[in-house]
């Protein structure tokens, strides 16, 4: 792999739900960048079942799948196995990474839940786990990074957001009409809101914190179920592209930011690169149907 673009050179990320999808991408993308990733999920060598949609469900995707990837771009991968709704595997993910790895500089807290139903028919069981994954473990992940980014004098927490945090236009199309999407998006609003937060509460430490979100949606094995199959999706190496970006930058020069994938780089006029980081992609342009509520600028 050329030393050109390796911006992240000898720095440790850990991204979770790297097993596939968004994870997978952004963690391809920032080894590209030469950070040395820490991939974690509950999929190691298989793809592990989860409750969803009423039933048990199996979604394609492995850590060594992704570890693979990266390694045959000339990547480093390390692999930690972790399942987020454990506390006894969640709470010490950080230390592990830094045992695995030596030092922790960035944390992608991307691992999702999606189970939608309209509030009248949604279990306890499925709001609990919404707010474990999108709003509990970052918060959990974030605490025990900071002491370890404060030390090392700079560091960079990425969540994953999405653009369902924000509020549904009136007249209400027939979209927010039918819901199920009302907690996920509101938990993802949540997490907007502690990121802005926790940005201003490190900047003085020099630790940046920012949210990326797909500008509309992005096709994965687990958002497959969720997306009508004639909507025009994006390609996921845009939002991988956004997130290197508000890693690369200390945090009085980038902190507290809502990027939206598309958006955030033709805004920014970057150039968005291939998840092997070897091919420039076509200029980003947002897409007429995304939001109108939408800062280009990441805010």
């Amino acid at each position: 792999m050329s030393e050109t673009g390796k911006t992240l050179q000898n720095k440790v990320a850990l991204v979770t739900g790297a097993s596939r999808g968004i994870g997978r991408a952004i963690a391809q993308r920032l080894a590209a960048a030469g950070a040395t990733v820490v991939v974690s999920a509950r999929s190691k060598a298989v793809p592990a079942a989860a409750k969803r949609f009423g039933a048990e469900q199996v979604v394609p995707g492995t850590l060594e799948e992704t570890a693979q990837l990266i390694e045959q771009a000339g990547g480093t991968a390390i692999i930690l196995p972790a399942d987020i709704e454990n506390p006894s595997e969640r709470d010490g993910l950080i230390d592990r990474a830094v045992t695995a790895a030596g030092r922790i500089d960035i944390v992608v807290n991307n691992a999702g839940f999606a189970d939608y139903a309209r509030i009248d028919a949604m279990s306890d069981d499925t709001f609990e786990r919404t707010i474990a994954h999108y709003l509990r473990t970052p918060f959990i992940l974030s605490r025990a990074a900071i002491p370890h980014m404060k030390r090392q004098g700079a560091g960079w927490i990425v969540n994953i957001g999405s653009v369902t945090a924000l509020p549904p236009g009136k007249p209400y199309q027939d979209y927010a009409k039918a819901g199920g999407d009302t907690v996920y998006a509101a938990i993802k609003a949540a997490l907007d809101r502690f990121t802005q937060g926790l940005a201003a509460e490190l900047q003085d430490d020099n630790i940046a914190v920012n949210v990326v979100a797909p500008s509309t949606a992005i096709r994965t094995p687990g958002a497959d179920q969720l997306i009508p199959q004639d909507y025009p999706t994006e390609d996921v190496a845009y939002l991988a592209e956004t997130v290197l970006a508000m890693c690369e930058l200390p945090a009085a020069e980038r902190t507290g930011q809502i990027g939206y994938s598309m958006h955030w780089p033709a805004h920014h006029k970057r150039t968005v690169m291939s998840l092997d980081g070897k091919t420039a992609l076509s200029p980003a342009v947002p897409p007429a149907w995304s939001h109108p509520a939408i800062d280009p600028s990441g805010g």
